[in-house]
């Protein structure tokens, strides 16, 4: 059951209808239907693993409690140590155990040692990335007395497996959703007609927008040493926009769902490809994962380094980095895309302006002819090395951008019987663009309250609704960061 789904349409009718009408007011009997409704949600996926999301749920509510009733720091540590091992070691099993299997077969052939090594036959449950990195963030935030341990399980069970953001973020930390469940939730219309806006939005990207590059970037991809490098210029725009579309699509939705629901939940994405430095952007792309790294990893590296000046301060970059890739899946495409993000980082820690951030000319509509420059740099950067997300092996992503610099980089593209197709995408990748640039300052891009008109409004949505029934791929096609 996807968002873009009549699955989905049908189950968060009946829930909403049920939510708002039947429980009004009645915030226990609520988050009791709000769990089971989680619960149905993620079973109809694969109702197996209910019980790893539970069980993690009920160790992680008892860790919480115990470790703040610890009278000794030692044993704080050790409470935590096992929440630790229980969240890193399911990821390990489900996700990263073959990678690391073939990973040791792989480096013992180099050496003449040849071994039948046998993978296990595992099925990654879905949003394991997710939840697992939500709970792991609650319980070092108890640790560290950020918050305060959740006493109320019906609470940290919703916490954990709350549907609207469990398959694939934003990583919700506890001190922003606990409270909110625990507080009363009125129907407030401003909120549920925004949430719907931006639901609206996020089908647009993923269903015109995402799905329609991805006929193109599978062709090309699959394809590329047929292709000159212009096409494969093309194939690397065109997945760029794609993985944002994508998933920007689905944070919209989740976040859009959620304020249906009464809730407010973190904001993934800040218009990344207005960035003007790389670091910019990785402030701007997926922002609950970039956060929730900088916090539990690249803060305490930072401070463990501080003695070794702007050295310190690169390798606390890199190892942030490669855990980065890491988390995306079990591939050393990720642990190279990883390497390559915090590459990008080096000219300005040696230049000293790391943390300085570029702001756009005030009382402008349009960027300066210096800003458009440093966004359009920013964007060669993250598409370049994007390529290695689609590619199956390093060596490939390498082969693919080695090609890329060759005398047809000036030729005209080739799209083999897909050119209207490529129109399209382009068309309205551009709409998108320009929107979220005027909307930039907002919280989405289908932000319409200075438009006064009714009439004008309306057409608007209708439009995007005639774009999403029309251009959109026929069938749910399920998101990218859904694998990860």
């Amino acid at each position: 059951m996807i968002f873009n789904s009549l699955e989905f349409l049908l189950f968060f009718c009946i829930f909403f209808f049920t939510y708002w009408l039947v429980l009004k007011n009645q915030l226990q009997l609520q988050n009791i239907f709000l769990l089971f409704g989680s619960y149905a949600f993620y079973a109809w996926w694969d109702w197996r693993f209910l019980s790893i999301i539970i069980g993690s749920s009920a160790l992680n509510y008892c860790l919480g409690i115990y470790i703040h009733k610890a009278n000794s720091m030692k044993a704080k540590k050790w409470l935590v140590g096992l929440a630790v091992v229980q969240g890193i070691g399911l990821l390990i099993l489900f996700k990263y155990v073959n990678f690391f299997i073939t990973s040791f077969s792989d480096a013992l052939a180099l050496v003449g040692v040849h071994l039948n090594a046998h993978t296990l036959k595992l099925i990654m449950p879905l949003g394991i990335s997710f939840y697992t990195f939500r709970t792991l963030s609650y319980i070092l935030d108890v640790y560290k007395n950020k918050i305060q341990p959740c006493k109320n399980w019906l609470t940290f069970f919703n916490f954990v497996a709350f549907f609207p953001s469990l398959i694939s973020g934003p990583i919700d930390r506890a001190s922003s959703l606990l409270p909110q469940l625990e507080t009363k939730r009125t129907f407030d219309y401003s909120q549920m007609s925004d949430g719907m806006r931006q639901i609206l939005w996020g089908l647009f990207k993923k269903m015109v927008i995402a799905d329609n590059c991805a006929l193109l970037t599978n062709q090309i991809f699959e394809n590329y040493l047929t292709y000159p490098a212009s096409s494969l210029v093309l194939g690397a725009f065109f997945f760029t926009i794609q993985v944002y579309a994508d998933f920007s699509g689905y944070s919209d939705m989740a976040i859009g769902v959620a304020r249906l629901l009464g809730f407010n939940i973190k904001r993934n994405f800040n218009y990344p490809f207005f960035s003007q430095t790389i670091a910019e952007f990785w402030q701007k792309w997926h922002v609950s994962l970039t956060t929730w790294m900088t916090d539990y990893v690249f803060a305490p590296l930072n401070i463990a380094f501080r003695d070794y000046g702007n050295l310190g301060l690169i390798m606390a970059i890199y190892l942030n980095f490669i855990a980065v890739g890491i988390w995306h899946g079990a591939s050393w495409t990720f642990v190279f895309y990883g390497f390559l993000q915090a590459c990008l980082f080096l000219p300005m820690i040696l230049r000293g302006t790391l943390f300085k951030k570029k702001k756009f000319t005030k009382d402008r509509v349009w960027p300066t002819l210096k800003e458009s420059l440093n966004m359009l740099g920013t964007f060669l950067l993250v598409m370049l090395t994007i390529v290695i997300f689609k590619v199956d092996t390093v060596a490939q992503g390498l082969n693919y951008l080695k090609r890329i610099f060759s005398s047809s980089l000036f030729s005209i593209p080739e799209i083999t019987n897909n050119r209207s197709g490529a129109v399209i995408a382009l068309l309205f990748t551009a709409i998108m663009l320009v929107v979220e640039w005027l909307n930039r300052n907002q919280e989405h891009g289908l932000y319409l309250d200075k438009i006064k008109s009714f009439p004008l409004r309306l057409s608007i949505y209708y439009t995007l609704i005639f774009f999403i029934i029309y251009f959109g791929s026929s069938g749910a096609n399920q998101f990218i960061y859904f694998k990860f």
